[in-house]
């Protein structure tokens, strides 16, 4: 898509946006909060406006003909949500072996049910990769869509994930189902 195109479709239904590319060649971009399919529309409108194009994480089973391809062709690729450990170093080869940029968004809820414990598996993958982690926000009550931090990891992923959903819990995001997300 173009990026004048996506930046328009954004500015028509009142988005604002925050932050820029990435300079790393790849990145685990954490995206919340995640609480309908309609965020990652936004989400890559976003990233689309910006001239650059992201990677999505997706479970498998909305991968089914004729859907599957179309999301494929965005940048989505299936995962197994009942086998983490391949998810994480199948996501971890993908960024080591992209010859091109990889940013690859994910969605620390795991879910689009409201959860107080956050997943901690975008933090295995950063780490075994040596990839940066960046926190981006599709805030539905403010329309702010974008990249607002970049986090720096310590070898205890519980803690780390508790730090990030407090700068969530700060910027108090909407989700477009508001109850569908929580901090704590």
């Amino acid at each position: 898509m173009n990026s004048r195109i996506a930046g328009k479709i954004l500015d028509i239904f009142g988005w604002k946006r925050i932050g820029g590319l990435m300079e790393e060649k790849y990145a685990i971009v954490l995206a919340a909060p995640h609480t309908s399919i309609w965020d990652f529309v936004i989400g890559f409108l976003y990233y689309e406006s910006l001239g650059g194009h992201l990677k999505v994480m997706a479970k498998k089973e909305v991968f089914f003909w004729p859907l599957g391809g179309i999301l494929r062709k965005l940048g989505c690729f299936p995962i197994d949500r009942r086998n983490p450990a391949g998810t994480i170093k199948n996501t971890i080869k993908q960024l080591e072996q992209s010859s091109d940029t990889c940013h690859i968004a994910l969605c620390p809820e795991g879910t689009r049910k409201a959860i107080a414990k956050w997943k901690t598996g975008y933090h295995t993958m950063a780490r075994g990769a040596n990839a940066p982690v960046y926190l981006s926000i599709i805030d539905w009550g403010t329309k702010t869509v974008g990249i607002f931090a970049k986090v720096q990891l310590t070898e205890n992923a519980r803690q780390d994930t508790e730090r990030i959903q407090k700068m969530y819990a700060e910027m108090k995001p909407q989700g477009l189902y508001k109850n569908n997300f929580r901090t704590e």
